[in-house]
């Protein structure tokens, strides 16, 4: 009965994030969704927060220099790049032409760890969590570039 519950769930996001044009490849089946939501959970959550929430002050520099973890939910940078950007820095990690030469992040690269495939589905679990106006936010703001 959960895991109905829970399929529904993402199915129902699955239409949501179709329905919303952004241009993007955004047809996932339920269980790619679900394999993405579980990566997240095992790779990302410890820094980026089991609810997409970041760490705290994600924008203030710590004493070592670095920049916090920043959230992945609506009111992180996330949804201002496309998929493919965001895949290049989860496959390899804040490095140029990601970052500036020289910058400095905890963020590892998970080339070798994880198939594109699988950073693909992690990415689309993400997207399907954010409101529609973030979604349709992001898709105008996208076809200007």
């Amino acid at each position: 009965m959960i895991q109905r519950r829970r399929l529904a769930l993402v199915w129902g996001a699955v239409i949501a994030i179709g329905a919303s044009g952004c241009g993007e490849r955004s047809a996932h089946d339920p269980y790619a969704l679900m394999e993405g939501q579980g990566i997240y959970k095992a790779e990302c959550a410890a820094c980026h927060g089991a609810k997409l929430e970041g760490q705290a002050n994600w924008q203030t520099r710590r004493p070592d220099g670095k920049l916090p973890a920043p959230p992945h939910d609506a009111t992180g940078p996330a949804w201002h790049h496309p998929r493919e950007r965001l895949a290049a820095i989860v496959k390899f990690g804040m490095v140029p032409p990601n970052a500036p030469p020289g910058y400095v992040s905890d963020m590892p690269a998970y080339a070798g760890k994880l198939t594109d495939a699988q950073i693909d589905n992690v990415l689309a679990w993400i997207e399907s969590q954010w409101p529609q106006e973030i979604l349709k936010r992001r898709a105008a703001l996208l076809k200007q570039h």
